[in-house]
This record gives structure tokens, C-alpha cells and sequence, in this order.
């Protein structure tokens, strides 16, 4: 379980992060078309899996503007931003901001990837929400970098995650 903050509080997620040089797993997501996404789909691209708790809120949505900027320079390089927001908002986001560089996946149906993955929130006001979390994968699926943010308040550290690719 890793402790993180909230303002300043404590909470807590569900377990530890993936190990860099493990192999990712596999998930089922939700599309923002309803349709199913798996990491499998992926398979063959580099990948950026931005977690957060939702994209109605001004780190989240930072996170997901910046990421598409980057996105759009990065070779067979493919950003996945992911919470527990419905996949409706997730569309409607990117829609009215004008965001096609990044994926927007849902956790909402079982919340089974932010447990398999050990990022769930479990406490405090955004528990069952997802932690801020930045893990970057190669082509293979394999973890190449892992950031938890320990203040979720906070963006990730976008030059980190992006130096591994």
C-alpha cells in the first residue's frame, strides 16, 4: 500500500505499484464509444498510461492537455489516460478542448484496473477513485518508468515519464 496526500493528508491506495521490468497487466477498459479496450490492442506501441481520478478537475484535465501535446511528436508512441470518470465526460472533455492525441479509457464498469494495478484510492474523500499514477510501457508491454505523485494534487513529472521513450 503507498501513502500519498490529498492537501496535505493522508490516504492511501490499495496496494504497490508495478515493478519497472515486469510485465504490465492486461485490462479491460471502456472506450469512450462503450466499446472495450485491452492492453493487448496496444501491443506493438509504446504506451503512456495516464491514471488519474478524474478529468473533471484542473490537475487531471492539465495532465491530459499536456500529455496531448507531447503525444503528437512521439513515433509509435500511444497515451492512454484513464480514470473512473464515464466515459461520456471522458469524450466530452477532449471534445470541447479539442484533444485527438490521447485515448481516454474508462475503469468505471469494475474498477479492476486501478485494483490490479494497486492504485485505488481507499480512503479519505476520493476513495474508490484512482491515485495519480504515470506508467510508461514499450512496445512489448514491459515497465519501463513508474511514478506515483504523492501529492494528488500535483501534475506528474511529464519530462520523466517522456525521457524513457
Amino acid at each position: 500500500m503507498a501513502s500519498i496526500t490529498l492537501g496535505g493528508n493522508p490516504i492511501n491506495t490499495s496496494g504497490d505499484l508495478p515493478s519497472v521490468g515486469s510485465k504490465a497487466a492486461d485490462f479491460n477498459l471502456v472506450k469512450t464509444d462503450l466499446g472495450s479496450a485491452t492492453l493487448s490492442d496496444f501491443s506493438g506501441s509504446r504506451v503512456v498510461l495516464n491514471i488519474f481520478p478524474s478529468i473533471d478537475t484542473g490537475t487531471c484535465a492539465a495532465s491530459v492537455r499536456k500529455f496531448n501535446e507531447k503525444a503528437s511528436s512521439l513515433a509509435n508512441t500511444k497515451v492512454l489516460c484513464i480514470s473512473r470518470d464515464l466515459p461520456f465526460a471522458q469524450k466530452r472533455f477532449c471534445g470541447a478542448e479539442g484533444l485527438e492525441n490521447v485515448i481516454n479509457l474508462s475503469d468505471f464498469r469494475t474498477g479492476s484496473f486501478g485494483k490490479n494495478y494497486g492504485l485505488e484510492i481507499t480512503d479519505g474523500p476520493l476513495a474508490g477513485l484512482h491515485s495519480r499514477v504515470v506508467i510508461v510501457l514499450d512496445e512489448n508491454g514491459t515497465i519501463l518508468h513508474t511514478e506515483q505523485v504523492k501529492e494528488i494534487a500535483d501534475e506528474p513529472n511529464y519530462e520523466a515519464a517522456l525521457a524513457v521513450l
